[in-house]
């Protein structure tokens, strides 16, 4: 089944009977509550925006903090690699020599140091520690990166042409702990142009869809998909899981604010909330197809060009 997300209208407050004058004040009562549902509703999307900017800002000044170490140290290994193979051909040379003080106390004492280091040992385990260590370096940097690209604070309040691969692999990188332990994930991309948008509001998005598959998840292991296409003028993203799915009397409901279907300190209620005012914001629509132990898939429909005004 699939809900696209329209707020229902409210009661009009009418009770047969009253008089007019009392019709009109019920009216009257509805329609405040209604301003106050609403604005109580943007007041709770503006803090969470808030947060989510200053969460942004921190994490690309901590990005950038730990990329000018983690350059250094990166730049440093590759030329400590160069020193340790010249060390290597040299110590190669000097072993060849050996040969030439058989007999002679040099080669004894040459001999009796080679078993106390454990040189061959030492020959065989340096390269791989080289190797794990610079692969070790080479993930933080691509986790230093991921928050870079998530957060583009730079553009956050800029309509940029941006690319939403980049933007659901960057988000991934920095989820990956939530969904590594519980699901597999498999990537179905099509073909996409970049598109007008808030890059850092999208990643936020797809973060809170990525979490919530990740956490339907209830089995030893499931699957996540992730597919993208184009249609007419627009482009859309699907984020699908396994998991344990929607019951068909909370799809209606799934996109309002503080409403979650999480046990009591698991979840705000406030991220697919949010979710839909972003997509929103972008003149875009967000779909949610699921049934109860079947999984649910979310779709993410986006034009390509921002309209201005919206």
């Amino acid at each position: 089944m699939t809900d696209v997300f329209t707020p229902a209208p409210e009661p009009a407050g009418l009770v047969p009977g009253l008089p007019g004058q009392a019709q009109e004040l019920l009216q009257a009562n509805d329609a405040l509550r209604q301003i106050n549902a609403r604005l109580s509703q943007a007041q709770e999307k503006l803090i969470q925006s808030e947060r989510l900017a200053s969460i942004g800002q921190l994490a690309a000044g901590v990005a950038h903090e730990i990329n000018n170490p983690i350059g250094f140290i990166f730049s440093n290994f590759g030329t400590l690699e160069k020193y340790l193979g010249d060390l290597f051909r040299m110590l190669q040379a000097y072993e060849e020599a050996e040969a030439a003080l058989a007999g002679t106390p040099a080669a004894a004492k040459l001999q009796g140091l080679r078993e106390a280091i454990e040189l061959d040992f030492l020959k065989e385990d340096i390269p791989t520690l080289m190797r794990e260590s610079k692969d070790g370096i080479t993930r933080v940097r691509a986790i230093v990166q991921n928050l870079k690209d998530f957060s583009r604070v730079d553009n956050s309040q800029e309509w940029v042409m941006a690319d939403l691969h980049q933007g659901l692999n960057s988000t991934l990188g920095i989820v990956n702990n939530e969904i590594k332990y519980r699901a597999d994930v498999v990537k179905e991309y099509g073909s996409l142009p970049e598109v007008e948008c808030l890059p850092s509001e999208l990643n936020q998005v797809f973060m809170n869809l990525l979490v919530n598959a990740a956490h339907a998840i209830q089995k030893e292991r499931g699957r996540i998909t992730l597919r993208t296409g184009t249609q007419a003028d627009k482009v859309w993203v699907e984020i699908e899981d396994d998991g344990t799915g929607i019951a068909k009397e909370n799809l209606g409901r799934i996109f309002d604010p503080f409403f979650t279907t999480k046990p009591v300190g698991k979840g705000t209620g406030l991220g697919l909330s949010l979710s839909y005012g972003i997509v929103q914001k972008h003149a875009g629509q967000i779909e949610v197809t699921s049934e109860p132990g079947a999984g649910t898939r979310f779709r993410v429909t986006l034009p390509v060009r921002h309209a201005q005004g919206t």
